[in-house]
């Protein structure tokens, strides 16, 4: 076995259309629907499906909560970048620039909340020069 990538992942919200607000605007992530009325939120190669909070599509995680997210996504846009536009949109940076740890290596990145209080971690991938 050996996994290659991530396809979507799933989360839960009390509020569907605050939700697609705050991704598409202060993420800029696109709103897909599928299914007839089901939603997600595309970005990449991925996406994030939202299920409504009592309303789940099974299967469903067994104990599905809005909140209980804690996410990275990885940009190019430079962090001073990132801040302004955030700042722009009125959303609070909880805490940063900091360093932190990813996947492939530092990272360089900012923290802050969605609408369902899952935290966001928004990050530049620090790539290191060698010396010629």
């Amino acid at each position: 076995m050996r996994i290659d990538s991530l396809d979507h992942l799933v989360l839960t919200v009390r509020d569907l259309d605050a939700t697609c607000v705050f991704y598409s605007k202060a993420m800029g992530m696109k709103i897909v629907s599928f299914d007839g009325d089901r939603k997600a939120l595309s970005f990449g190669s991925q996406k994030i499906n939202l299920h409504l909070y009592g309303k789940e599509f099974e299967p469903k995680a067994q104990l599905p909560t809005p909140g209980s997210a804690d996410l990275c996504f990885l940009t190019s846009v430079p962090l001073a970048e990132v801040m302004d536009h955030l700042f722009r949109c009125g959303i609070t940076v909880l805490e940063g620039p900091v360093e932190r740890t990813g996947a492939e290596g530092p990272l360089l990145s900012v923290y802050i909340r969605d609408p369902d209080m899952n935290l966001i971690e928004i990050a530049n991938q620090i790539r290191t020069r060698h010396p010629i």
